[in-house]
């Protein structure tokens, strides 16, 4: 019987008339006869495998677990590897995700394809986050880059290590906008900002996924968590997001559009609720927008287990209800709910769900399917020769210490302090941190091993023209530590300071590394306060009272609330959680081998009772002062509104200066505007050069400023250049209340320089 159902599907399979096309993304399939072709063959086969699948396989395709056992030893006899196993024989499991390796991913594959009934193969997910073996830096720190080459880079180095390891479908990007640094995924998506956030997005998807999804080096992307999840209610992950339709429409939901029209293979839905809805079981964000007005053609995953958390919501009663209301809203597959797989069959035989939507899912995944190359050849991923190759190689590595240099922002530089001298200088090195080498490879690496990340003091090393002392000093954190599990942080014991501070005074400079453990932030941790955390601060404080000539090598997965360090320490880079660089990047810039161009892509404030604070704010009805003294106005009775480093904010070990602002209308709407950048300093930099524009009145209020353009330009001492940018109706105009995309007339202004405050100002008028 196995026999003749699989020649029946390599029949229908082969066949190459057309029987409707769906609308393919550009970036993927252009517009041409060869590439239309292709699509409605495989509409075509997608089609006949539908018209022969049962329902139970139907509803398999539908189902994803969890990785349950080693596939390479003897299958479970009992428990619930067992039962996996057992569905996975029977076609019950249309994908899988935390399976690693070329060999156990074949081993996988061979039972799915060779072992059931139609021989469907697996899709293979995994959180190819900012890296698989070789870890780039967390995804805001290269957002911090502004450069979309270096990060487009980035995800596809990404992509080819995770795909030699069987991998062809990462949970990546996260393209959430928060405003919230006490957020602990604000490490994994791009900051604040929609525009640069949309940019980034898209050059994520496109690094991951090339030119051609159904190549070996490259893997599906996911567009998550939609819609919503950055405007957790007080920075609390899972927690309720409350929103307006303005902000829906207008920061929110642009990046995913901007992933959908990148032509983005899948999206994820978010654990939040939405207006009252669980996002899982939300028909008007995953039917109405996504599949609806954006055309999306591919497929939507839950995240784990959340069709299951809509019980907790109190959104339904039951696991059967959750499943049809998922599935009524446009959930195609379940992440580890299992319960699809429990109620599906039912809901249809009792005619509570149609065989329709059921069809609609099924296609979905399977378009993906063979989008990915897994029909023509299931074992493409599965080459333990090109693995070894691959992995950790020097094309690789390169990548990831080019866009590791590219992430670090310089915050402050008195005295210019740095860069070091190379040679004839006491470094004192100070800080647990300084030493690790498995914290700066960040959260949300999990196909990276422990212990192979370039520490600061191996990077340090290879500037051998310096006499290093390093003193660990009082711990930080406790070294036992795990993905599931809060990282125990010492807030007390000071033992060590003693001695780093005996050690201060007869050093030239101290380097502190300080900051959080990668363990801090990521998924499920939040944090009410955003400082140095445990006993670093005090330390901090005596050390700089023993030596002034201190640097603060500031390592974090969120911006930092450091007023006091700002005030008085001298010079303070961010260094993020760099990857598997990490130490040898920090050490060029500390001693100039690279130039500091990083930008911050997300505000820090002064203390964590100023958040949310971001740039691109509305002004409100009384936003400055009415008269001295008086209170009545927007603002704190005991802290300023500024925030600490404004977003867009990055010094250099050079300055710049911008000049000769021309703004020019032409037709249809579209504005140029140029201005001239120059290299005041004597040292050769790069620059990111941003415009902002101000919509004067809206028929919505609108933002004071909206970053519309930005420009990475690379300049020699005394070197001037000329930047133009355009502005059209995609940047000029807003949604309105009703979701609907509008340019209004009126008059605007416009900003040009090197951060979201900057003051050379322009402008124009649209009739």
């Amino acid at each position: 019987m196995k026999i003749i159902s699989r020649f029946i599907i390599v029949v229908l399979l082969s066949i190459s008339a057309s029987s409707f096309a769906f609308k393919a993304k550009e970036n993927l399939h252009k517009a041409d006869s060869t590439d239309n072709k292709t699509v409605n063959i495989i509409e075509t086969k997608i089609d006949s495998l539908i018209g022969i699948m049962t329902l139970e396989e139907k509803i398999g395709q539908m189902n994803q677990y969890t990785g349950f056992w080693d596939v390479t030893g003897p299958a479970p006899k009992e428990g619930s590897a067992a039962t996996k196993y057992d569905d996975l024989r029977k076609g019950l499991i249309g994908s899988m995700l935390n399976v690693t390796g070329a060999e156990q991913v074949r081993a996988l594959q061979k039972i799915a394809v060779e072992e059931t009934r139609l021989g469907i193969p697996l899709i293979i997910g995994f959180d190819v986050i900012h890296g698989y073996k070789t870890v780039s830096p967390i995804p805001l720190a290269e957002s911090a880059s502004w450069d979309l080459e270096a990060i487009k880079k980035s995800a596809e180095v990404a992509a080819l290590e995770a795909a030699a390891s069987g991998i062809n479908w990462t949970f990546a990007p996260m393209v959430d906008i928060s405003r919230d640094p006490r957020w602990g995924r604000v490490m994994e998506g791009a900051g604040e900002d929609t525009y640069l956030g949309s940019k980034i997005g898209v050059a994520r998807v496109m690094g991951f996924q090339g030119d051609d999804l159904s190549s070996k080096r490259t893997i599906a992307a996911c567009a998550k968590h939609f819609a919503g999840y950055g405007f957790a209610e007080s920075g609390k992950d899972y927690n309720t997001v409350d929103v307006g339709t303005s902000t829906l429409f207008n920061i929110i939901l642009p990046p995913f559009k901007a992933a959908s029209d990148a032509g983005v293979a899948t999206f994820m839905n978010s654990f939040n609720e939405l207006n009252g809805i669980p996002a899982t079981g939300n028909s008007f964000l995953q039917r109405d927008i996504l599949k609806g007005k954006w055309n999306f053609d591919g497929f939507v995953v839950s995240d784990w287990g959340s069709i299951m958390e809509m019980l907790n919501h109190r959104y339904v009663a039951t696991g059967k209800d959750a499943a049809e209301l998922a599935l009524l809203a446009g959930s195609d597959m379940d992440m580890e709910s299992h319960l699809y797989i429990e109620h599906i069959a039912d809901l249809v035989e009792n005619n509570e769900v149609s065989i329709g939507l059921i069809d609609d899912a099924v296609k979905r995944i399977l378009r993906i399917k063979f989008q990915l190359g897994l029909f023509d050849d299931p074992y493409r991923y599965c080459d333990p020769n090109f693995e070894k190759e691959t992995i950790g190689s020097k094309p690789v590595q390169d990548a990831v210490l080019d866009m590791a240099k590219k992430s670090i922002v310089l915050l402050k530089n008195e005295g210019n302090i740095l860069p070091l001298e190379k040679s004839g200088l006491n470094v004192l090195v100070v800080g647990q941190l300084a030493r690790d080498k498995t914290s700066p490879l960040g959260n949300w690496r999990l196909g990276a091993d422990n212990g192979t990340a370039v520490s600061l003091l191996e990077g340090l090393q290879k500037y051998d023209g310096n006499n290093y002392t390093f003193i660990e000093g009082p711990k930080m954190f406790d070294e036992e530590f795990s993905f599931p599990k809060e990282i125990k942080i010492n807030n007390n014991d000071l033992t060590g300071l003693q001695e780093v501070i005996r050690a201060a005074r007869n050093a030239d400079v101290v380097l502190l590394a300080f900051g959080e453990h990668a363990f801090q932030s990521g998924e499920g941790r939040s944090q009410s306060h955003i400082s140095l955390p445990g006993v670093q601060q005090e330390a901090m404080e005596e050390i700089y009272k023993a030596n002034k000539n201190v640097v603060l090598l500031l390592h974090n997965g969120r911006p930092s609330a450091i007023d006091w360090a700002d005030k008085n320490i001298p010079g303070i880079l961010d260094v993020w959680q760099l990857g598997t660089q990490s130490g040898n990047a920090i050490a060029e810039v500390i001693y100039g081998d690279y130039n500091p161009s990083g930008k911050l892509p997300m505000t820090f404030p002064k203390s964590v009772g100023q958040i949310p604070v971001y740039y691109n704010h509305k002004s409100t009805g009384r936003p400055k002062l009415p008269a001295p003294d008086e209170v009545f106005w927007s603002h704190y009775t005991d802290i300023d509104n500024e925030p600490l480093y404004p977003f867009g904010y990055g010094l250099s070990y050079t300055t710049f200066s911008y000049s000769n602002l021309n703004v020019d209308k032409v037709e249809n709407n579209k504005v140029t505007v140029s201005f001239e950048i120059k290299n005041t300093g004597k040292r050769e930099g790069r620059e990111v050069a941003q415009l902002y524009i101000q919509d004067v009145v809206g028929s919505v209020t609108r933002p004071v400023r909206e970053l519309k353009g930005f420009e990475l330009v690379n300049l020699k001492s005394n070197e001037t250049k000329k930047v133009t940018i355009q502005l059209t109706e995609n940047e000029l105009g807003f949604y309105n209340n009703d979701g609907k995309f509008i340019v209004e007339p009126g008059d605007f202004k416009v900003f040009v320089g090197g951060s979201s405050k900057t003051q050379l100002e322009g402008a124009f008028k649209l009739d």
